[in-house]
């Protein structure tokens, strides 16, 4: 042996001697084997042999086999084989100590005994143990069912470390387990209990009393989460060996007597087979559907799947006793799947009316007490029950057969595509077809069990045909629908009358419609299908007042838009030019336009069928909407009164008889002007003030003219303001556009926003007349002359004086057409002054600038311009002048 393997050898020994956790210890058994056996083999033969060792695959008598194809060496196979030996001393050594844990932990207890008696106490002092009233809503309850013998308490064991009582095999086969034992389970969170149930089938029992069975099966269904039900492979696909009848009386009863719950049931198929688990599980299935549709229901529930009750599982296990290591490591896996097992989607479905912890125990006694007074849990006579399961074998036959029948098939598909000649009879003549074999074949048994399973029968075939039945009907029925359409718009676009065509095409096309129905009646179904009919009248008859609603609309809508075109614009045009004329001249024209378009419309409502009520209050709602349109018209027209009145103001003020523009001379009246215009600006008021479509006489003009121009007249005749009020004298309320305060207002917000016109008028009035006396009177001119000749008589003996004098009137000149002191005084004298105030001292500063710029240009060396007069040079300062006026006058006007 090398230096390697006997320091491995040591290290292996010194490991041994200390006291460490069973995982500690398997790890380090596995790695000193694998350096060990790195020393003598490839890397290939390494990993397969520890794969297997951690897999539990490798018994130690393996090895001495696998010693001569690897190779091994006899030494260190010894060395293995001792590993080996010490490996297991510990497994049990710690297998010891974890049951011993495991019995302190499951604290099992007889729930019920072998007799039916509840063991109150032994639960109470179970739930005081495992302390389960603290739990709350976090518990689940798992239970197994299975038969005698099956190795269920086995599986408990292993799956949830409990501690039922096993068989011992070597002193036979027996019942070990009696009644309902419960345990809670080791390891699990949350808190898992565990119910043992007695085996079924059982030789203590005998074959008749079956009765502890049935209960203790629907007791475990009841109170449990998740139920296993244990089974061995090659019992699958018989009938009495899978516990078929019983589970099939348990749903029956579950149903009837609890408020059924989400359960999950697990079928635990035991000593798995070569057949793939894959194969099984369908089989199964399908086997536990069958028994879920053959199940009587509650009228709630008689559609209802099995997956809203329970959600099935199916798990294979190897052999026990054949593969054990593979057992374990299955049972391992399985384990998994309870923890956390009430959380959303966990094993334990959904946990619909699960009570509280701290309940359990009254909750158990209480479903167990309702179990064992049940007298409706036998099952029924063998005869009887023989006849059921082959009725019912026959009907599901005869059902089968019928589904995968080419001929059921070929009609099937032909119906989904459209309507199918002959439908009734072929379909008649396949239902006669498979209920006749079926009674020829069930002749002999029971007549009532035969004769409930026929109808069973009878209802199933007709439940699968009646859909093809519907749907043929319903491709008659719309295939006629759109027929009838059809034929109908044809009929109305080639000019027929309305209503005659509607009646036409509907008595013909119902007609059509029943020799398609009588075609597909089935005979032995005997189905009440004049509802189809019945939807294809009420279809026909929406679909005719559907177009003769959508036709009056449409013709409605015409004529009314023919009123709008012959009425808004004449009514506009009238309001414009409004005068005392104006509501005749609307009234005569709403008449005359109202009776053309009634007449038509009363024309065209004669081919429709309608009465006489219905067509006047048609007619009527159209003279209704004419005269809306006038009144529509009017009220937009109130609503812009002043502007109306503010144009015709300025029109009639701005512009004389001839329509021409006035040029305010001085000769005109204005006060007499502004009132002319104001008083046909107020007759427009009057007009526009209400609503006068019928023939009658109102004194609104004169009490606008009395309290808003004849103001003199008034404060002397009466203290009493006429317009203070929200209604005119004659005029009721809903004809009234303009109320008389609201007139008042609008005539007074009239007058301030006119004022200003009138106020330009005068101005430009009285500007015209200065302009034109531009002169001063004559005594100023005679006092000039006597009072200045002195001065005169000195300017002409000394021409200085002169020079002097000319050089002043170019300044006061430049000065006078730099302020515009002409147009500064046109809005007053004061005004004038504040502006030429305001104005001088930057104006005299702007003129002395200009003047020393030109002081002091530099002359012009050569081709110089000859010097200019003293004239011509007065004049150019003149003009300069007079542009910059004009510019600093017009702050507006662009550069």
């Amino acid at each position: 042996m090398t230096e390697r393997k006997r320091e491995k050898n040591e290290d292996f020994k010194t490991e041994k001697k200390k006291v460490v956790p069973l995982s500690s210890y398997i790890a380090t058994t596995l790695r000193i084997s694998q350096e060990v056996l790195e020393d003598q083999y490839d890397q290939e033969s390494v990993k397969a042999c520890n794969a297997d060792l951690r897999r539990g695959r490798i018994n130690f008598v393996s090895y001495e086999e696998r010693k001569l194809d690897l190779n091994l060496n006899f030494t260190v196979f010894e060395e293995l084989l001792e590993m080996g030996l010490m490996f297991i001393a510990c497994l049990d050594a710690e297998k010891a100590k974890e049951m011993e844990t495991t019995d302190a932990e499951c604290c099992s207890t007889q729930l019920i005994d072998g007799d039916g008696s509840f063991n109150v106490t032994g639960l109470e002092q179970f739930i005081k143990e495992v302390r389960l009233s603290e739990c709350g809503l976090s518990y689940a309850v798992v239970s197994i069912m299975g038969p005698q013998s099956s190795g269920k308490s086995t599986l408990l064991n292993n799956l949830f470390y409990t501690n039922f009582r096993e068989m011992d095999a070597f002193k036979g086969r027996s019942q070990t387990t009696k009644g309902i034992w419960m345990a809670k389970c080791s390891g699990i969170e949350p808190c898992t209990l565990v119910l043992d149930l007695e085996g079924t089938d059982g030789r203590e029992r005998g074959e008749d009393d079956t009765a502890f069975e049935k209960q203790s099966a629907l007791f475990a269904l009841a109170v449990s989460d998740i139920v296993l039900i244990n089974m061995w492979c090659h019992d699958i696909g018989r009938e009495q060996a899978a516990n078929k009848p019983l589970l099939k009386t348990v749903f029956q009863v579950m149903m009837r007597l609890f408020s059924p719950r989400k359960t999950t049931l697990m079928f635990v198929i035991r000593d798995k087979t070569r057949t793939p688990l894959e194969n099984l599980e369908p089989v199964l299935r399908e086997d536990i559907q069958k028994l879920w549709d053959s199940v009587p229901k509650p009228e709630a529930h008689k559609e209802t799947p099995l997956r809203e009750f329970f959600n099935v599982e199916v798990v294979a296990l190897n052999s026990y006793e054949e593969k054990e290591g593979l057992f374990k490591e299955q049972v391992s896996n399985l384990r998994q799947r309870f923890f956390h097992s009430i959380a959303p989607g966990g094993l334990a479905g959904d946990r619909r009316g699960v009570v509280p912890a701290s309940g359990f125990s009254f909750s158990a006694q209480q479903i167990w007490q309702v179990i064992k007074e049940n007298k409706d849990l036998d099952l029924p006579a063998h005869k009887v029950m023989v006849a059921t399961v082959r009725c019912e074998e026959i009907a599901h036959e005869k059902y089968t057969a019928f589904i995968e029948s080419e001929s059921w098939r070929k009609l099937e598909e032909d119906v989904k595509t459209g309507p199918v000649a002959g439908f009734g009879k072929k379909l008649n003549s396949f239902l006669y077809a498979s209920l006749s074999e079926y009674d020829s074949e069930a002749t002999f048994f029971d007549d009532g069990v035969r004769s409930s399973k026929r109808k069973y029968l009878e209802e199933k075939l007709f439940q699968l045909a009646q859909p093809a039945h519907q749907t043929v009907l319903g491709h008659l029925r719309s295939g006629t629908l759109e027929k009838f359409k059809e034929a109908f718009e044809k009929a109305l676009n080639g000019g027929e009358k309305f209503a005659v065509a509607a009646r036409n095409c509907t008595e013909s096309y119902m007609a059509w419609f029943d020799e398609g129905y009588e075609d597909a009646v089935v005979e032995l179904a005997n189905w009440d299908s004049s509802k189809f009919r019945d939807k294809l009248h009420r279809d026909i008859e929406a679909h005719v007042a559907s177009a003769q609603a959508a036709k009056l609309s449409e013709l409605t809508s015409a004529y009314q838009a023919k009123l709008n075109d012959a009425l808004a614009g004449p009514i506009e045009s009238l309001f414009d030019g409004a005068n005392n004329e104006t509501w005749l001249s609307i009234r005569n024209l709403l008449r005359c336009e109202t009776e053309s378009v009634v007449s038509g419309m009363s024309k065209a409502l004669s081919g429709f069928d309608l009465d006489e009520h219905a067509k006047g209050k048609m007619l009527t709602s159209l003279q209704d909407y004419a005269r809306g349109v006038v009144e529509t018209k009017a009220k937009e027209e109130a609503g812009r009164v002043v502007i109306r009145m503010k144009d015709r103001f300025t029109t009639l003020f701005s512009h004389d008889s001839d329509s021409m523009p006035r040029i305010w001379t001085g000769n005109e009246d204005i006060r007499a002007i502004t009132r002319t215009a104001r008083t046909e600006c107020l007759k427009l008021l009057a007009v526009m003030a209400a609503i006068r479509l019928e023939d009658g006489v109102d004194n609104i003009e004169k009490i606008l003219f009395s309290a808003l121009l004849d103001t003199n007249r008034s404060a002397a005749t009466t203290m009493v303001d006429p317009l203070a009020t929200s209604t005119w004298e004659k005029v009721p309320p809903a004809r009234t556009l303009i109320t008389p305060v609201q007139c008042k207002a609008l005539w007074r917000q009239f007058t301030t926003e006119t004022e200003y016109t009138v106020t330009q008028a005068i101005s430009a009035q009285e500007a015209n007349k200065r302009s034109n006396n531009w002169l001063p009177p004559p005594w100023a001119i005679v006092a000039l002359l006597v009072l200045g000749f002195n001065e005169f008589m000195t300017v002409l003996r000394n021409p200085f004086y002169l020079a002097v004098i000319f050089v002043g009137y170019l300044v006061v000149k430049a000065l006078w057409l730099q302020l515009d002191v002409s147009g500064q005084f046109r809005y007053g004298v004061l005004p004038g002054l504040i502006s030429l105030s305001t104005r001088f001292i930057p104006t005299v500063t702007d003129l002395i600038g200009k003047l020393s710029e030109q002081g002091q240009m530099p002359p012009t060396p050569t081709n110089n311009p000859p010097r200019m007069p003293a004239a011509a040079a007065s004049k150019k300062l003149e003009n300069r002048s007079f542009i910059s006026l004009t510019a600093s006058s017009d702050p507006n006007k662009e550069e």
